[in-house]
């Protein structure tokens, strides 16, 4: 065994439950200490199952009829797929972390809600500290006396938490158009308020949708602060109910444009390689995927700052509002990183000219790489440094990118990918908390204040934390998770990086090798990498030396592909290795990227096609393996003195000479 990675040892169950011992013993004595408590919380009640009810039949029967159906679940259970084992390199998911699992498994005995503190007193907790802790890992302030804190809280997942960056922006953007509606209906207008220092009157509806949130909060806080001056505080209420009446949330998407004509319908710029839940929230808010304006990428499948400029100057030429732009740190389909100091650049140079986006990242995948980036004491590592411990890693662009993360609006991450932890567990940042009050609901039988809501600090609020975000209810035992999994390994280059190095260095040594592959076999397949990696995800495409037709291309990747695929209907032990698949679609990817990848190929231009018709077969798309490495143990040895990565790439050379050699299957139509 490679003597660097020992340090995993006790982390994970193991892909041969090693550590399943250790694994036992914890839930053994959890579960036994979760009977005492329950035993003890009012012991002079007295049993409410009596020690005859096992001998009755109907008792022996339900439990018979249960562990029917238990052992028939955990036999069809071994047809899962396999994340845990280092021979599955397919989709962003491996074994989870010891710390996390048994927090998630002995915190479900309790069950805890954490809707509210009043459903999870002890998890509510755990889940803001958690929040707390990735807002660290980001480089957002985390001082809870200073103006500027950020906050966190976990979502069902990153498509979730993508909802809320849209619904926060959302409710920002049109607050101070509501604010002068509502002052005009109560003939209130007051004098030298906001970042103009002039009447609210005097503002334009552009000014206003064009106000950075720091400059909202405080034509916000102006505005209240001079009606009750003139009119009383017992008036408050009335103006309150006045800026309700006349919010995007009262009247809709549809009634709040009609009422304000002049105003257009805002638009969301992103990557063209974005995630699909960036479509799904468009559609779930109102907004309009017509209004997803996807940006070109280069030729490093990042978004490109030049088409993002030319975006930004259609919009705010036209006058129409830009919600946000949205930076990918980690595509699903690919690991790029976008480059979000570049993003910022263009936010600055904007606001010169009054015109103001929110900057969101979606970094549901590539999040938790920012560990690498951080030293303990929560500085940002020099790359120069960085560099001393990979061959590759981390690129000027791809550090510039997460030295940038602290100062972006919100972040999406997903501690179910790189943080290992079982699903459901996402989360949502934001920079400044005080965004919440902005969103706020209310729900008089779950929450109670107990008095002026203006009164209770920002951070007692939270504790009624479904008043302030998307979902309801919500599982503690995933904060319980993420908390217990993060104080056991930090968030910083000595704690979880640690583990994600391991990662990094095995791309690094998958990327060299298979470099090493593609010249051996240039002969006989063609094996192309359409671009370097950014992260722990590499894509590999393949060719036949001799082929020119992409459709032809495809289906021979496609065989290869079935070599490496889960299939239902086979033992998962007849696979050597598991793989997943993603594809380059043509309406992705600007002409001249289209002309470098397909050269590379060896594949005619004219193969490939934006229309899938079936006389073109499979040629509106490049078809390739993406290969996620974020297993534990790539790197580790066996007794023959190779590690997987290595063990892979000779088995997808003698795989790939084989299927070379065969007839490339006929087109389907």
């Amino acid at each position: 065994m490679s003597r660097d990675i020992d340090f995993l040892h006790p982390y994970f169950l193991g892909p041969n439950a090693e550590n399943a011992q250790v694994f036992e013993e914890l839930l053994v004595e959890f579960v036994r200490d979760h009977a005492y408590w329950r035993r003890n919380f009012h012991p002079e009640d007295g049993p409410s199952v009596p020690a005859s009810a096992p001998n009755k039949d109907a008792y022996a029967d339900f439990v018979a009829r249960m562990k029917t159906e238990l052992y028939a679940l955990s036999s069809e259970l071994k047809r899962a797929v396999p994340f845990f084992h280092p021979r599955y390199i397919g989709h962003m998911t491996a074994d989870l972390l010891l710390p996390g699992l048994i927090a998630r498994l002995v915190t479900t005995l309790y069950n805890p809600n954490n809707v509210s503190e009043e459903g999870a007193p002890v998890t509510l907790e755990k889940e803001l500290e958690a929040g707390r802790q990735l807002c660290g890992m980001v480089g957002y302030p985390t001082n809870e006396t200073a103006d500027v804190c950020a906050w966190g809280h976990l979502t069902s997942g990153g498509t979730v938490a993508n909802y809320e960056a849209l619904w926060n922006f959302r409710a920002v953007k049109f607050y101070g158009v509501a604010l002068q509606a509502a002052a005009a209906t109560l003939d209130f207008d007051p004098p030298a308020v906001g970042p103009a220092a002039k009447p609210l009157s005097a503002y334009s509806q552009w000014q206003l949708v064009n106000l950075s949130l720091a400059e909202m909060i405080e034509l916000r806080r102006a505005v209240a602060s001079a009606f009750q001056e003139d009119r009383g505080p017992r008036a408050f209420p009335q103006f309150a109910a006045a800026v309700a009446a006349e919010r995007i949330e009262t009247l809709g998407n549809a009634g709040f444009f009609l009422k304000h004509r002049d105003l257009k319908a805002p638009r969301v710029l992103v990557s063209a390689s974005t995630h699909y839940s960036w479509e799904k929230g468009m559609k779930v808010l109102g907004l309009g995927t017509a209004n997803l304006i996807k940006v070109d990428v280069d030729g490093h499948m990042r978004l490109d700052p030049a088409r993002l400029t030319g975006c930004l100057t259609d919009s705010f030429e036209a006058e129409i509002p830009v919600l946000a732009v949205v930076g990918v740190l980690g595509t699903t389909e690919f690991g790029t990183i976008d480059p979000i100091h570049e993003i910022l650049d263009l936010r600055t140079r904007w606001r010169e000219h009054g015109c103001d986006y929110g900057v969101h990242v979606d970094a549901a995948w590539g999040g938790y790489l920012a560990t690498l980036f951080r030293n303990p004491d929560r500085t940002l590592r020099e790359r120069s440094e960085m560099r001393k411990h990979y061959k590759h890693f981390p690129s000027p662009a791809v550090h510039s990118s997460f030295q940038a993360l602290s100062e972006v609006d919100s972040i999406t991450v997903d501690p179910h990918k790189m943080g290992y932890v079982p699903y459901s567990a996402g989360a949502f940042l934001a920079r400044d908390r005080r965004v919440v009050d902005f969103v706020t609901q209310k729900a008089a039988y779950v929450f109670d204040l107990g008095g002026s809501e203006a009164a209770v600090p920002i951070g007692e609020k939270l504790h009624n934390l479904g008043q302030y975000i998307l979902e309801g209810s919500k599982p503690g035992a995933a904060a319980a998770s993420v908390y217990v999994t993060h104080k056991v390994l930090p968030l910083h280059r000595e704690g979880f990086g640690r583990l994600l190095a391991q990662t990094i260095k095995a791309c690094e040594s998958f990327y060299e090798q298979i470099l090493e592959l593609a010249d051996r076999v240039k002969h006989k397949v063609r094996v192309v990498m359409p671009f370097e990696p950014d992260t722990n995800l590499v894509c590999v495409a393949f060719n036949p030396a001799d082929n020119t037709s992409l459709a032809a291309m495809n289906r021979y990747s496609r065989a290869l592909f079935e070599h490496m695929k889960v299939d239902p209907l086979q033992p998962l032990q007849v696979k050597s290795f598991i793989a997943s698949y993603t594809s380059l679609l043509c309406d992705t990817l600007a002409e001249d990227q289209h002309a470098r990848i397909l050269d590379e190929l060896g594949i005619d231009h004219a193969t490939f096609t934006s229309l899938p018709e079936p006389s073109k077969g499979e040629a509106d798309h490049v078809f390739i393996l993406r290969h996620t490495l974020m297993n534990p143990w790539l790197l580790s040895e066996r007794e023959d003195g190779r590690n997987y990565i290595d063990r892979y790439v000779r088995y997808l050379e003698e795989l790939i000479v084989r299927t070379a050699s065969e007839p490339v299957p006929a087109t389907t139509e």
